[in-house]
């Protein structure tokens, strides 16, 4: 099936670089948020990275005052009836996620696709949620999405050949690369990376090294563009510690048990960049 119209759950930062690549490649998007203040917030982001991508010559002033023609932000659910494809970027919590996906087979087109963008959660729990769980995938982008290549497309136990084709067909026309994964806890990419990460903080924890001396040796020394612990701050420590919280519940492997002193951090609001405190002071 074509996917002609899109909708995307949320408009922080991950529905919000969602919606601006797919308007960006041409389709019509609805955004979703819970408040006006919310959608206001994720709009100004938009305009704001596409007016970093005309000043970088990636899109012109005209391709920029295109793409922003085609975003609707929306309060009321209802909005999605004639979208083919409705990707949902809400908080990671799969109570709230499940809530989600009953309310849009609720009001979706029957031959419409529901996606999630979750990094961790089972995707199987919320289609069984709605009446059609073949029509239920992954597609897990990355952050920055406007930056970012890769397309986790992930399929369940039910979910159909037709459902992972039209998602393929779809990542390419918004310009993304993709690999398919079974649905299992983080997929690969967070499956994998976890492990780095959660050893390094406890590497860090039990005072191994500084936290400039580990960053320093993974960037020089192994080539990694950004150190585990600059990493973690760039994700967000509260992401982090969500991701491996719901991987330890669904594995019970006291490898993704997070570290004391990331849950300690995540309690006193030290979420890394985006509040200006994590590891590092960006303040």
């Amino acid at each position: 099936m074509e996917i002609k119209k899109v909708g995307v759950v949320g408009c922080g930062l991950m529905g919000g670089g969602i919606t601006e690549v797919c308007a960006r490649a041409g389709y019509p998007v609805v955004v979703l948020e819970v408040a006006q203040q919310f959608l206001d917030k994720g709009m100004s982001n938009i305009t704001s990275s596409l007016q970093k991508a005309v000043k970088r010559e990636k899109i012109t002033e005209e391709d920029k005052e295109a793409t922003l023609g085609r975003i609707r932000g929306t309060l009321n659910t209802d909005d999605f009836k004639d979208c083919d494809l409705v990707i949902e970027a809400a908080i990671e919590n799969l109570e709230e996620k499940k809530r989600i996906f009953a309310g849009l087979d609720k009001v979706c087109t029957p031959h419409a696709f529901l996606a999630s963008n979750t990094s961790c959660l089972s995707i199987l729990d919320m289609a069984m949620t709605t009446n059609r769980p073949s029509q239920v995938l992954g597609l897990h982008f990355f952050s920055p999405v406007p930056v970012m290549r890769l397309v986790e497309i992930v399929k369940t136990l039910v979910t159909s050949d037709e459902a992972i084709d039209t998602a393929r067909v779809f990542c390419k026309s918004i310009d993304k690369e993709t690999v398919l994964c079974q649905d299992t806890p983080g997929f690969i990419a967070n499956r994998l990376s976890m492990v780095y990460l959660i050893y390094t903080i406890r590497f860090y924890e039990q005072g191994m090294a500084t936290k400039e001396d580990i960053d320093r040796t993974m960037r020089l020394g192994l080539n990694h563009p950004m150190g585990p612990l600059e990493l973690a701050d760039f994700i967000g420590l509260d992401t982090v510690y969500y991701i491996l919280c719901a991987m330890f519940e669904e594995l019970k492997d006291p490898l993704f048990a997070p570290p004391t002193i990331l849950k300690k951090m995540v309690t006193a609001g030290h979420l890394g960049r985006k509040t200006g405190k994590g590891f590092y002071d960006y303040r």
